[in-house]
C-alpha cells in the first residue's frame, strides 16, 4: 500500500528466575505487530537449552498454531515480528536466526532491526571461508555468524566478539542475542532504529523497540539504549559498555519513527509520539492557514495532526473517514488499479459530511500517492465544495537503505511532482502544503535524527 513499512520489531526478557516466556513475548510481540505483519517467531532459553519457534502469520495466529509445543517457561527469551526488506519474503528469512554447536545444539540466537549496507560483501567473504547460510539473503543473519565466528576468536567474551562486529559492519542495527545463560543488547553508533530497556522487577530486563512493549508486560521503561551502547545481562549482573568511544558516536534515530512508524502512546528519548504529531498539525497551520469548515486526519497516523491543526485553527475535527481495522497486509495487490481499489476497502468517507463543505485533509506523508488519489476521488464524487491537503512531514524525495521497505525513488510521488502547482493538477485539489524541515527539526528537538528520505543525505 501507499506507506512506508518498517522491517520490524524485536523485544526480549531476561529473569534470573523462570518466568512464564510464552506469555510475555506474546505480549510483547503483539504489542510491536505494527512494525511487521508478514511474519514472527521467538527464542527461549528454558534449562540452559535454547528453543526456538518461527512462521509466517499475525503474532495471535501463529501462538495459537503453537500452544501444543511445552515453551511456556524459561528464563529469557527474545522475539521478532517481520516486514520484509533485504532477502524477501522467504520463510528461510524469518528471525530469530540461530546457531549450533558441533553437537547440533542451539547455542545462540539473535533478532535484529534495521539494515546493514555492506551485508552483501561481508556474507561473500564468510561463505568463502566455508560457513554456510539459511537464509536466501539477510543481514540479520551475516551478524549471527560474526559474532559466533568472533566468540571463537575471543574465548566466548561477548562483549569484545560485538564490539569487534561493529568495527566492519555499516548501517543500522538494534539487536538483542541470547548465548550461554546471558542476553546482550546493542545498538550502531548512530542509534538509527530504536531500542529501549526497562524492568518487569528488580531481576527481570525488558528490552523493546518501543515502550509500548515494555507497558504490554506491566513493565517500566528506564530509557532508550545510547547509540552506541551494548547491554549485557547474566544472572543479577548487568553491565554497560560501549561499542566505540562515545565522542565517535552520534544520535541520528530515523525522524519517520516519530511521523509514522512507532504507536501513538510509545515515547522515544523520554518524548511522547503522540505529542510530536499533534505539533506538526499545529505548525501546519502555522505556516498554512486556509478557511474551512472541518478538518478530517487519515487514519490512524493522520488523526494526530488533523487534531493539532484543528486546535491551533480553531475549525473542527470531525473523524470522517472510517478505517477498516480488520485489514491486514495479506491481500495480494499485484497492480495499481486493485491497489486504488483497495483504498475504498480501507477507508470509507461519511457521506452527509461531505457535501458542500471546504475540508482540509492531513495525512502523516505522502509516498507513492495512491491512496491521497484515491481519497480525493472519492471526496470529489461525495461533493465536497473545497478539498486542502496537508502533509505532516515534508516531501518524501529519496529511499531508505537504513531498515525501511521504500519505492525507487522514480515511484515517489514528490520526487517525480516537485512543482506544487503541477500536483494540485494531478490531485484535483485546491491547495497543498508539507511541513516544512525547518518546522520538523524544531518540533523533533534539533539535528540529531536521520532525515534521509527527505533530503537524500544519510547518516552512514
Amino acid at each position: 500500500m501507499d506507506k512506508f513499512h518498517e522491517e520490524c520489531g524485536i523485544f526480549g526478557i531476561y529473569s534470573t528466575f523462570k518466568i512464564n516466556t510464552f506469555s510475555l513475548i506474546q505480549s510483547g510481540l503483539f504489542a510491536l505487530q505494527h512494525r511487521g505483519q508478514e511474519a514472527c517467531g521467538f527464542s527461549t532459553l528454558r534449562d540452559g537449552e535454547i528453543l526456538s519457534y518461527k512462521d509466517e502469520g499475525f503474532v495471535l495466529d501463529f501462538f495459537q498454531k503453537i500452544l501444543k509445543y511445552k515453551c511456556y517457561k524459561g528464563n529469557a527469551v527474545i522475539g521478532h515480528t517481520r516486514y520484509s526488506t533485504a532477502g524477501g519474503q522467504s520463510k528461510k528469512n524469518i528471525q530469530p536466526f540461530f546457531g549450533n554447536n558441533s553437537k547440533g545444539k542451539c547455542v545462540i540466537s539473535i533478532v535484529h532491526n534495521g539494515n546493514l549496507i555492506n551485508a552483501r560483501n561481508i556474507r561473500k567473504n564468510l561463505e568463502d571461508k566455508g560457513v554456510n547460510f539459511i537464509s536466501e539473503y539477510s543481514d540479520s543473519e551475516v551478524i549471527l555468524h560474526l559474532i559466533q565466528k568472533n566468540l571463537l576468536k575471543y574465548n566466548n567474551d561477548l562483549e569484545k566478539s560485538i564490539i569487534n562486529i561493529s568495527s566492519n559492519i555499516k548501517g543500522a542495527y538494534s539487536v538483542i542475542v541470547l548465548i550461554n545463560n546471558k542476553i546482550a543488547a546493542f545498538r550502531d553508533p548512530n542509534g538509527i532504529r530504536p531500542l529501549c530497556y526497562g524492568l518487569l522487577d528488580e531481576q527481570t530486563y525488558i528490552f523493546s523497540s518501543e515502550t509500548c512493549g515494555i507497558d504490554s508486560v506491566g513493565g517500566i521503561y528506564i530509557r532508550d539504549l545510547f547509540p552506541g551502547e551494548i547491554i549485557i545481562i547474566e544472572n543479577k549482573t548487568i553491565k554497560f559498555s560501549m561499542i566505540e568511544k562515545i565522542e565517535n558516536t552520534k544520535k541520528r534515530i530515523c525522524s519517520f519513527e516519530y511521523i509514522y512508524f512507532s504507536r501513538p502512546d510509545s515515547l522515544i528519548e523520554n518524548t511522547n509520539v503522540y505529542k510530536v504529531r499533534e505539533k506538526s498539525g499545529e505548525k501546519l497551520y502555522e505556516q498554512h492557514p486556509v478557511k474551512a469548515d472541518v478538518v478530517i486526519g487519515v487514519p490512524d497516523s493522520g488523526v494526530p495532526a488533523a487534531i493539532g491543526y484543528s486546535k491551533a485553527s480553531g475549525i473542527p475535527f470531525k473523524p470522517i473517514l472510517i478505517k477498516n481495522k480488520y485489514i491486514g497486509r495479506s491481500f495480494i495487490l499485484p497492480n495499481k488499479e486493485i491497489r486504488e481499489k483497495m483504498v475504498n476497502l480501507k477507508l470509507n468517507p461519511i457521506l452527509h459530511e461531505i457535501k458542500d463543505k471546504r475540508i482540509i485533509i492531513i495525512d502523516d506523508s505522502i509516498v507513492r500517492g495512491t491512496t491521497i488519489a484515491r481519497l480525493i476521488y472519492i471526496l470529489r464524487k461525495s461533493g465536497a465544495k473545497e478539498l486542502h491537503f496537508r502533509s505532516a512531514s515534508p516531501p518524501i524525495i529519496a529511499p531508505c537503505y537504513l531498515g525501511v521497505n521504500t519505492p525507487k525513488k522514480k515511484d515517489l510521488f514528490s520526487y517525480k511532482n516537485i512543482n506544487k502547482n503541477d500536483i494540485i493538477k494531478i490531485l484535483n485539489l485546491d491547495s497543498i502544503e508539507f511541513l516544512s524541515m525547518d518546522n520538523l527539526i524544531n518540533i523533533l528537538g534539533g539535528k540529531s535524527h536521520c532525515f534521509g528520505c527527505f533530503t537524500g543525505l544519510y547518516p552512514v
